[in-house]
């Protein structure tokens, strides 16, 4: 069975919405590198339900009149990227957690780089609030969309992201 995508535009580019029939399976990335998230077939199909759903929340979101999505998730994934992606759902709007943080709510407090590692795999990027994640240090770490799109999302969600690129060079654009 193939997926379903759509491709619409936000203030940080073009995202590609994937959606099975049970729910969103990924928001990728303009410049997203294919080998990030695997898919099986896709097919272009701008009126799927669940993409038209998530097209609308994403632009309020991005509007600042939402803070939490409704859209059904399909997410795949290891059992253990399941359970990372799950932790970030519970990171609320407009705070950021450390991969530290993560690895000890999951109660592996070793697991930071593994905790990493499946952030970086997250498929559904805006929705599973990866852009939540800060280094240890409280800089901005690595993100698929890019810091500058990471730093956008975190400024909307009310935060100043001066506090977490002073003197890191991680940041090319300053905070509004």
């Amino acid at each position: 069975m193939s997926l379903s995508y759509k491709l619409v535009s936000s203030p940080i580019g073009i995202l590609k919405l994937v959606a099975s029939d049970e729910g969103l399976v990924a928001v990728l990335w303009e410049r997203d590198d294919p080998r990030r998230v695997r898919l099986s077939e896709l097919a272009e199909c701008p009126e799927h339900p669940i993409l038209v759903s998530a097209e609308k929340e994403l632009k309020e979101y991005f509007a600042g009149t939402r803070d939490a999505f409704t859209i059904p998730l399909d997410m795949r994934g290891t059992d253990f990227q399941k359970q990372v992606w799950e932790a970030l759902l519970g990171i609320p709007f407009g705070e950021t957690r450390t991969y530290g943080q993560l690895a000890n709510l999951l109660g592996n407090p070793k697991a930071t780089r593994a905790v990493g590692a499946a952030n970086g795999r997250n498929p559904l990027a805006i929705l599973v609030p990866c852009h939540r994640v800060i280094g240890f240090s409280g800089k901005l770490t690595g993100f698929a969309g890019g810091l500058d799109a990471k730093a956008h999302l975190l400024r909307l969600e009310g935060r100043d992201v001066s506090l977490f690129g002073r003197g890191s060079g991680y940041l090319t654009q300053s905070p509004n």
